[in-house]
């Protein structure tokens, strides 16, 4: 049975700090063909902060999504665990499917959620959210080791 979750507060200020970094990167996204540009900023069990963007392929399989990007960054890094997640765009839209799987995959092991804020670039308009919101009864490695 999984924890119920509860969130450990964000100060505002390392809030505010996610949110600026996220909307940072967005403005260096390699998105030439569909011109979203999309940034990241997680919050690692380390205290750390990991950032990523959109990086476009012309073969629009082959595109990484800044979600993606930023836990690859976590990863190399040698993290495992998303504490907290920032992702902003123009218009605030929340991660696409495939980033909401992968991004599951490093949540807290007990709880199986993080915080996520969705942010748009624009307004600054934050929406909160989970990942477990996002991405009800995930695929986990808890039904795979079941089988």
């Amino acid at each position: 049975m999984q924890k119920q979750s509860t969130f450990e507060p964000l100060s505002e200020e390392l809030k505010q700090e996610m949110i600026n970094k996220s909307i940072e990167v967005q403005q260096i996204a390699y998105a030439p063909y569909s011109k979203f540009h999309v940034g990241a900023c997680i919050l690692a069990d380390n205290g750390e902060l990991y950032t990523g963007c959109n990086i476009e392929n012309q073969s629009y399989g082959l595109t990484i999504c800044a979600e993606r990007c930023a836990v690859c960054k976590m990863c190399s890094n040698n993290r495992r665990i998303i504490k907290v997640l920032v992702v902003s765009t123009n218009i605030g839209v929340s991660p696409c499917g495939a980033c909401r799987q992968v991004l599951q995959e490093f949540a807290d092991p007990e709880t199986k959620d993080f915080p996520v804020y969705i942010v748009n670039s624009e307004t600054r308009e934050v929406l909160e959210t989970s990942i477990k919101q996002l991405l009800p009864n995930a695929v986990d490695l808890f039904f795979l080791k079941n089988e």
